[in-house]
């Protein structure tokens, strides 16, 4: 019906034909409408009908060679064009990935140096005022306590104290560090999900009003990649410092070691090894969901924070207790 239709439209724009020409063309001119009739079917059947129509062998093309454009109108073409796709550029940008290193040494700073020194101070110094609780409630004890009795040491848990400082501050400038390596070792998308601020990820994801599940496993999934890098320094320090152990105690005994001796603690060391590697695995799982059951149950910045932090530190120990109890391994 298309070629049809197209024949019968350049007759009515050719009045000049006479009906003897038309008549002695007839022939062709039925030829060309069925041929192009046919082609127009073929084009809206499906593909296994081409083969019936392509026995025909009848070229058809189509021409506009009868239309003339002013260049007002390509120029106003062109111009709309640009407008459009300068909107849609703005309306529909790229998404950008804004990524904020935090500096090397923060861990040096005076806030955050504070707060290392005191958490460090409070854990070895705590337990050694529960026995000076006990001796102020039972005075005739504490009348019969010679002084050498009361006489508390505080070099060691000074000690603890200044190693547990250098520990997290070098925990924390490795953190540094792998960060600047994954900004320019990764993908700007994957370094931008490994560096994402946390707490206010969560803000985002609760404010897209999901369901709860689907904001449980929203946060959960940030955390574990945000939470990555952190678990990762301390898995480097940890074995480093278990290495640099047995090769020190390898190398500085006077005693001359024995060919079992050496294997021994070879295997030692990757026991050790082996139990950081799981306590690491447990702390990141148990933080990302820690960070989705406290963003699911309270405010979603501070809950996803205080869930992180609970689950970090709650992850090794269950684990450990639960390997203990069960397969009676310690790690």
């Amino acid at each position: 019906m298309a070629g049809i239709a197209i024949v019968l439209d350049l007759l009515r724009k050719n009045p000049s034909l006479t009906t003897q020409s038309l008549h002695a063309s007839g022939f062709f001119s039925a030829k060309a409408a069925a041929s192009a009739a046919a082609a127009s079917v073929a084009a809206g059947a499906p593909y296994v009908y081409n083969s019936l129509f392509s026995n025909f062998r009848v070229p058809v093309a189509y021409c506009d060679a009868g239309a003339t454009l002013s260049e007002d109108y390509i120029s106003n073409l062109r111009s709309a064009s640009l407008k459009i796709f300068q909107n849609e550029s703005v309306n529909y940008g790229t998404k950008e990935y804004t990524i904020e290193l935090k500096p090397l040494f923060s861990a040096f700073e005076l806030r955050a140096l504070t707060l290392t020194t005191l958490r460090s101070f409070l854990l070895y110094f705590l337990p050694l005022l529960e026995p000076r609780a006990n001796l102020e409630e039972d005075d005739d004890d504490f009348l019969q306590d010679t002084e050498e009795e009361q006489r508390i040491d505080y070099v060691v848990p000074l000690k603890k104290s200044l190693k547990q400082i250098a520990r997290e501050t070098t925990v924390t400038t490795t953190r540094r560090i792998l960060e600047r390596i994954s900004v320019y070792y990764v993908s700007q998308r994957m370094a931008w999900k490994l560096l994402k601020d946390l707490p206010k990820s969560a803000v985002r994801k609760a404010g897209r009003r999901m369901p709860t599940y689907v904001f449980f496993f929203s946060v959960g999934k940030t955390t574990m990649r945000g939470h990555f890098l952190g678990v990762a320094a301390s898995w480097i320090i940890s074995v480093g410092i278990d290495i640099y152990r047995t090769f020190k105690g390898m190398i500085n005994s006077k005693e001359e070691v024995d060919e079992i001796d050496t294997p021994q603690k070879l295997k030692l060391l990757g026991n050790k090894v082996w139990g950081t590697t799981i306590r690491c695995g447990a702390s990141l799982i148990f933080a990302s969901i820690g960070a989705g059951i406290g963003a699911t149950l309270f405010r979603p910045s501070t809950g996803q924070w205080v869930g992180c932090v609970l689950g970090d530190v709650a992850g090794p120990i269950i684990v450990s207790y639960c390997l203990e109890r069960s397969f009676h391994i310690e790690l």
